[in-house]
């Protein structure tokens, strides 16, 4: 096998007059025919979420008119995200990426293999991230904290608002609660007890883990040299922000409402839905959709670990023979590659160090010769 060119300047492709049709016989994606169909695919997913909150609040008995715009705003969330997903999932990258990831999800051979598999990349490359952890402990603790802490917001928010939760209460003013879930009674609960302070204050716990973990990344931002030169105040600032004002301004409407005997409670609450709906809105179109992405690579990292698991050889690098990884995954890369048409996808068969001493070795012959 020969060695990949060493050059260091990739050619621009030539423009073309019209889309190729594609390898398979089919006309290739149009930027146009993707979008009709993000348009289709997040309409169809707001109807459905409608229809399941109109269904689920029991025809809107259950549904608090208070918090119409937090619900009309989950309606543009579950448009946006299925419009962005849609459109990330046509990229060529991202398609095979999806199309792996569920082949591997529903593979009986997989699971007779692997049983416990699947359960172990949701609760170590989902819940705990660990992947973090190599890179910083610090980091991965504050990740985990904000982690957390939105699926716990988000877990008793969105029912809340959709009419799906409700808590009632006999006497009209407590302290004995009864919890409903689409008018089936849960459970019932004193207020006044160790339950009843967690059930009504679920979302300030939540607060206080964001806060702690939004803070530690903002003050990362601004301390940390290598974050600063590559941050962006639009993408990488403003999500933060959004969580700590959310986070504080909810802490402030519990304080007013204890504390201040309701002052200022009016003020607050606009605030706090200003920034709720504004963040609701933003997640499919900023750093947050990595929250939706992710879910997507655990079936790739399934792909790797079943893979690992068969009694072959991994694939060695061309230059070092130093393991890579399997021949199935290496094989997948190439031809994610090939996809996207980069003309140099046996560049898959080398390790990371010699991939960085071939660029290196080319800079110095084609754009410093002679430099030493």
């Amino acid at each position: 096998m020969t060695e990949p060119p060493q050059t260091a300047e990739p050619t621009a492709p030539e423009p073309e007059a019209a889309p190729a049709p594609a390898a398979d016989g089919r006309a290739s994606q149009t930027p146009a025919a993707v979008r009709r169909r993000a348009v289709l695919a997040g309409a169809a997913v707001s109807v459905l979420l409608i229809l399941a909150i109109v269904l689920g609040s029991r025809l809107l008995r259950d549904f608090d008119s208070a918090l119409l715009p937090y619900a009309v705003a989950t309606v543009f969330l579950a448009f946006g995200v299925a419009y962005r997903y849609t459109v990330w999932i046509s990229a060529p990258g991202a398609r095979r990426l999806f199309r792996q990831g569920w082949r591997s999800f529903f593979s009986a051979d997989n699971f007779r293999k692997a049983p416990t598999a699947l359960p172990k990349m949701i609760a170590t490359y989902l819940g705990f991230q660990k992947f973090l952890g190599a890179r910083s402990h610090a980091r991965w603790a504050a990740h985990q904290l904000l982690f957390w802490g939105c699926i716990l917001a988000a877990l008793i928010t969105f029912p809340l608002t959709w009419g799906w939760f409700t808590f009632t209460s006999g006497t009209g003013d407590g302290p004995g609660y009864e919890m409903r879930i689409w008018g089936f009674k849960i459970l019932g609960f004193d207020s006044l007890n160790i339950l009843g302070w967690l059930m009504f204050h679920g979302l300030d716990i939540a607060a206080v883990l964001v806060i702690a973990g939004a803070s530690y990344f903002l003050w990362r931002r601004m301390k940390d040299r290598a974050a600063i030169t590559g941050q962006r105040f639009a993408y990488d600032l403003i999500p933060l922000i959004a969580l700590i004002v959310i986070s504080v301004t909810g802490l402030l409407l519990t304080f007013s409402s204890i504390f201040l005997h309701g002052g200022g409670y009016e003020f607050l609450a606009i605030l706090h839905m200003v920034s709720v709906v504004f963040t609701l809105i933003y997640i499919p179109f900023g750093k947050f959709f990595h929250i939706v992405q992710r879910p997507a690579a655990v079936g790739m990292q399934l792909f790797k670990y079943t893979s690992r698991r068969k009694d072959e050889e991994l694939q060695t690098c061309r230059r070092c023979h130093e393991p890579i990884d399997t021949p199935d995954y290496v094989e997948n890369l190439r031809g994610t590659m090939k996809d996207l048409k980069l003309d140099f996808d046996e560049w898959a068969e080398y390790c990371p160090r010699c991939k960085r001493v071939l660029r290196g070795n080319a800079y110095l012959t084609h754009v410093k010769k002679g430099f030493k």
